[in-house]
């Protein structure tokens, strides 16, 4: 069983950056898969990025691929993303999600993931 916990949400301008970050409890990361997700208001949630169990993969959404990077450090339980260059079109509540068992494939669909955090909000200012 897998505790996610999101972080570093916030309000800023457009152009602005911000560092979320998901912490893990109740069993180490290493296994897992972890994507970010997110939802916007009237909107489906979506895939933000990606990384597989090692770190060394990731993968992202067109709408955000050169703007954001995910990473994993798996000595601190912990899963990041960094986000560049901010517009507000990228507000939105962000979920981090975990699974061990998700193929590349599969890493952009929501249903495929066993654990998620509560959210983090964030809000980009035009």
């Amino acid at each position: 069983q897998v505790q996610l916990e999101e972080s570093g949400g916030g309000s800023v301008p457009a152009g602005g950056s911000l560092r979320l970050s998901c912490k893990a409890s109740g069993s180490r990361i290493y296994p897992y898969s972890m994507s970010w997700f997110r939802r916007a208001p009237g909107s489906e949630r979506e895939f933000v990025a990606g990384v597989k169990g090692s770190g060394s993969s990731t993968y992202y959404a067109n709408s955000v691929k050169g703007r954001f990077t995910i990473s994993k450090d798996n000595a601190k339980n912990t899963m990041y993303l960094q986000m560049n260059n901010l517009n507000p079109e990228d507000t939105a509540v962000y979920f981090c999600a975990a699974d061990r068992q998700i193929i590349t494939s599969s890493l952009g669909s929501p249903s495929q993931y066993d654990y998620w955090g509560q959210g983090t909000q964030v809000t980009v200012a035009s």
